[in-house]
């Protein structure tokens, strides 16, 4: 069972124990009233005043457990009015004002309405005093005037206190059930923002794990590329040219020792550290390495741009994941990169010489990681490519350093 529904039950409780208390109340005072009416009344007067305490009794109970719409209540509350008439015509006026207060109660907490029970209030001021003058002129034919008004006065305050009394407390209680529903859902709501912030918290590790995989491939995919032509053509010099083929062991194992170094950084990255060099060089020092000991050429032209972090890595494992993909699949011999800043944005050019794409270009897990790495970062890719023509990306980021 929720936290919502045991609190409601127990709201529920605490009332019923309240309108539980006010109709045993009610049966003492009317048995109270019989014990008077014993030695004071006829017998048939006293036969019927114990008629007229137990069918009011039993009519309070019936209202405060069984009746629920307001309507229904207030027929009772006309049929309570007329046996207390009664009451008071056999006996007196002795608890009138008290049995009033009891019946009042119940129907104060049956209405939600503050202008409901107002009305309430005003009726039965109006009807408890005729009901008092009544009872006075029946069992005394020459009353007291002064009796008669003071009786009155003090059972109109006895209303009035009741009245007053009953709304507090009811304003007080409906206010603390409020208070307490608030507060329990407040505590649930921070219960299930718990729940939402741990599958958060797990999708971002899954996320971060991608972005590792990601920066991983890009970095061991470019440098092992270079690596593995590197040592192909020693492989095909060693008898030819055994100095040539040295050379490119040499460049191969630099190769291989500059792709651990990369790995590392990338690492230290993903850690939070600081870049140590501007991206331009970094572009110029990837460029480099792709190129050296081979017959690849390659022409850039930077600008010095100065990008957030996140950006930074995104350029530069692009650029690696291109020119690695220009090698492997274009059969590319040469590269022309440009990286521009204009309004804000920060546009990136790759292009090649290689083999090209006929028809639709199919993107593998390197393109579409690019592709979808752009898009996260708020920017635009576009995709060129025909046979024979070779290979061009463009991807336009926004600059949010500038933005700032």
């Amino acid at each position: 069972m929720s936290k919502k529904k045991k609190f409601d039950l127990y709201s529920k409780k605490i009332l019923d124990y309240i309108k539980l208390f006010l109709v045993i109340l009610m049966g003492v005072i009317c048995i109270v009233i019989c014990a008077q009416a014993f030695t004071k009344v006829s017998a048939a007067n006293f036969y019927a005043t114990i008629a007229c305490c137990a069918v009011l009794t039993a009519l309070e109970g019936i209202n405060a457990f069984v009746m629920k719409r307001f309507v229904s209540k207030m027929v009772f509350y006309g049929l309570d009015s007329a046996l207390i008439l009664t009451i008071c015509i056999l006996t007196g006026n002795s608890f009138m004002s008290t049995i009033y207060c009891i019946v009042l109660t119940q129907c104060y907490i049956a209405v939600d309405s503050f202008k409901d029970k107002s009305v309430l209030f005003g009726v039965s001021c109006g009807v408890f005093s005729v009901s008092f003058l009544i009872g006075s002129f029946v069992s005394n034919p020459n009353p007291d005037a002064v009796e008669i008004i003071s009786g009155v006065l003090f059972g109109l305050l006895a209303i009035v206190l009741d009245f007053v009394v009953t709304v507090f407390l009811l304003k007080f209680y409906k206010t603390n059930l409020e208070l307490s529903a608030a507060l329990n859902e407040a505590e649930e709501n921070r219960i299930r923002l718990k729940e939402v912030y741990e599958e958060l918290t797990s999708t971002k590790v899954f996320e971060e794990r991608n972005r590792i995989a990601k920066d991983i491939h890009d970095t061991a995919g470019h440098s092992m590329t270079t690596v593995i032509m590197q040592t192909e053509a020693a492989k095909l010099l060693i008898d030819e040219n055994p100095e040539e083929a040295k050379n490119r062991i040499i460049s191969a194992n630099i190769q291989a020792k500059n792709a651990l170094e990369q790995m590392r950084e990338s690492v230290h990255l993903l850690a939070g550290r600081d870049r140590v060099r501007p991206l331009k060089e970094e572009i110029e020092e990837v460029i480099a390495q792709t190129i050296d000991g081979t017959s690849i050429k390659a022409r850039y032209d930077l600008d010095d741009v100065q990008p957030d972090a996140e950006t930074y890595r995104f350029i530069i494992n692009t650029l690696k994941e291109l020119l690695s993909n220009g090698i492997r699949h274009g059969k590319a011999t040469a590269f022309y990169v440009e990286l521009r800043v204009r309004k804000g944005e920060i546009e990136l050019l790759v292009s090649d010489n290689g083999e090209g794409v006929k028809g639709e270009i199919k993107e593998g897990f390197g393109l579409k990681g690019i592709r979808d790495k752009t898009e996260r970062l708020g920017g635009k890719i576009r995709l060129t490519s025909e046979e024979g023509e070779g290979f061009e990306i463009e991807i336009v980021l926004p600059d949010k350093k500038e933005i700032k």
